[in-house]
């Protein structure tokens, strides 16, 4: 949409003095609806206009990838777009919930986990997406008034799909036996999440997908930033931070395209969370690619679906990604006999999975070599599961390891930092013993054992800059 330059300056001007005012008026956050008092002898054209400096409407433009969305027009009920590409766009659809409110606390806990250079990085975009539009123009004025602050540095943008663009939601497949109002509810989730993909699509170069009901971990795009470092070079479509629902899912931006159409076209099959799965098989991902711990969970009591008890927790949620570990790029090997698809990489990756190996000896090692020389500060092995309690590491110890080997499966010194108790390792401060760059890291078996060894995880942290 135009607009004139005068025009433009007077609905900014317009938008900054309400926004002001709204974060003048305060207020106590609350888990219920926004007061609809708040709007009175308001139209909810001039509300529209006010939250909107950059005009009424957004058209999300037609692409032959994208032919499904041709001529959708999203309201953007507040905030600005950036004229830079951010890093990573945060997106979430809020509908109203029978009981129940946690969007205001939703971003708060975005905002609130992270620091101003990682905001610098970030937008967080919210389709409000209630078939009522009253709800949605007050909760985009309560928003508007709690984070005004993020609006005006245009890190929050409140967007809304009209509900003439929707397909049909009536007299729809019943597959799975689900009740009517099931299937109607789950339908339009698909496409209010394909609206609000279509529309992210060129915000970032990378795209989270969250619910409007949840808590982040301290600095979480520090932690999917390494994430992404570990796998640079490799396939994937989908990373998981949370193993709940659609929560904490990452998709690169380039593929937004082809899953918002693909959401459109099969928005009555089934759930979102089984189409993305669906999804993810389509571009050749066979496995589940999820990183540990978990760094979304979820806090709402009630379900946004007839306002049913949801007490769905992530047992693997750490609130602190600040303390993850680097584990730099490297190339795994070991000396022992892998079982099955138990392969060594899987205990030294942050995904999902562990090494287990077959009839571990005296001698036998498990070996970490990097692909550039790095400070080694911290190191944490852990080994055994609670399935298979006899197969962890009875006797052995970890190794520091330089000068490595022209074959670059190896090193040539390595000075022992440590040994395990009771299959676990972990120690600090090993800068101070090895102050040199480390070139491997190796588990060393120092008696024979009759169990196999299973290796969960191999952590490693290093100095900044290295």
């Amino acid at each position: 949409m135009r607009c004139s330059l005068k025009r433009s300056l007077t609905a900014a001007l317009a938008a900054s003095f309400f926004l002001l005012l709204l974060l003048l008026h305060g207020g106590s956050r609350q888990e219920q609806d926004p007061d609809p008092l708040e709007l009175r002898g308001m139209a909810p054209d001039t509300i529209l206009q006010m939250l909107q400096p950059e005009g009424a409407q957004r058209i999300l433009r037609d692409t032959d990838v994208l032919s499904a969305l041709h001529n959708v027009s999203c309201h953007l009920l507040a905030g600005s777009l950036s004229p830079h590409k951010k890093f990573l766009a945060v997106g979430l659809a809020s509908v109203r919930r029978p009981r129940g409110y946690y969007l205001p606390a939703t971003l708060q806990s975005l905002f609130m986990q992270s620091t101003e250079e990682e905001l610098q990085e970030m937008v967080v975009v919210v389709h409000l997406a209630d078939a009522d539009p009253s709800w949605n123009m007050r909760v985009a004025a309560d928003i508007a008034r709690k984070f005004a602050h993020h609006i005006l540095l245009g890190r929050l943008l409140l967007i809304h799909a009209p509900h003439e663009f929707y397909p049909t939601l009536e007299g729809l497949k019943r597959n799975y036996n689900d009740p009517e109002e099931r299937v109607k509810f789950r339908s339009k989730q698909n496409v209010d999440y394909a609206f609000l993909l279509a529309f992210a699509a060129n915000l970032s170069s990378y795209y989270l997908m969250i619910e409007d009901d949840v808590w982040c971990a301290k600095s979480f795009l520090t932690a999917i930033r390494k994430a992404l470092a570990s796998r640079e070079g490799s396939n994937w479509a989908t990373l998981e931070f949370s193993k709940l629902g659609y929560i904490g899912k990452l998709y690169r931006s380039s593929d937004l395209p082809r899953l918002a159409r693909f959401l459109l076209l099969f928005y009555q099959e089934m759930p979102c969370d089984w189409l993305l799965v669906h999804f993810r098989l389509l571009l050749t991902q066979k496995d589940v690619i999820r990183f540990k711990p978990s760094l979304f969970q979820h806090m709402g009591l009630y379900s946004s679906f007839q306002g049913t008890i949801n007490r769905l927790e992530d047992d693997e949620f750490q609130a602190n990604a600040l303390d993850l570990p680097d584990n730099p790029p490297a190339t795994v090997f070991t000396s022992m006999s892998v079982f099955e698809n138990y392969e060594p990489l899987k205990a030294y990756s942050t995904a999902e999975g562990y090494f287990w190996g077959k009839d571990p000896a005296a001698g036998s090692v498990f070996s970490v070599v990097f692909q550039q020389p790095a400070h080694v500060t911290r190191v944490r092995v852990r080994t055994g599961s609670e399935e298979r309690r006899g197969d962890f590491l009875h006797a052995g110890v970890l190794e520091l390891g330089r000068h490595r080997q022209p074959s670059g499966r190896d090193c040539s010194a390595y000075t022992t930092v440590g040994t395990f108790e009771k299959g676990t390792f972990e120690r600090w401060g090993l800068e101070r013993g090895v102050p040199s760059p480390v070139e491997c890291v190796r588990i060393r078996v120092t008696r024979d054992q009759s169990e196999w060894l299973i290796i969960q995880s191999i952590d490693i942290w290093t100095a900044a800059g290295t």
